[in-house]
């Protein structure tokens, strides 16, 4: 059996009067993501590093931004359409670890529920995903509530 690598990485700018989806879960805070879809950060981290594991491209390849189908997706849609063309291509999830970039609001109490959100869409086992939260001490976007960031590797399997 082979096995593949892939990273993946999202930014999002933070704004007053938007939904904050994150890892498939709507959170309650004053601010949201800005984006052409739901803004998912970390599902979009998800689904980049899948991509680039089967070398597939990327989430914009994929789902541009300037198609009207993709404006205000939720993006638990795309990321099963990423995990059926990885499927199709024979692989299968063996794991993934993300990290989130966020000041505010706290995710700590959220981590379970986006896990198990996410492996009910993935169809994998909650216990294959990691999920972790920093801040950035207040420095730079994600420390002035400006933006949110998620890094994503994954482990694939032929």
């Amino acid at each position: 059996m082979g096995f593949r690598i892939g990273f993946g990485f999202d930014v999002h700018q933070l704004a007053e009067g938007e939904e904050f989806w994150l890892g498939g879960i709507l959170l309650d805070h004053y601010k949201g993501a800005v984006g052409h879809s739901d803004a998912d950060v970390l599902i979009h981290a998800i689904c980049d590093a899948l991509l680039g594991a089967a070398a597939l491209g990327d989430i914009g390849y994929h789902f541009p931004d300037t198609s009207d189908d993709y404006k205000g997706i939720d993006s638990k849609i795309l990321l099963k359409e990423v995990v059926r063309l990885i499927t199709n291509e024979g692989f299968s999830i063996g794991n993934i670890d993300a990290t989130v970039s966020l000041q505010l609001p706290k995710i700590k109490p959220h981590i379970l529920a986006i896990r198990q959100k996410l492996a009910e869409v993935m169809q994998v086992d909650v216990n294959v995903i990691s999920v972790k939260a920093t801040t950035t001490e207040k420095l730079g976007y994600v420390g002035k509530e400006e933006g949110v960031n998620a890094h994503a590797v994954c482990l694939i399997n032929s």
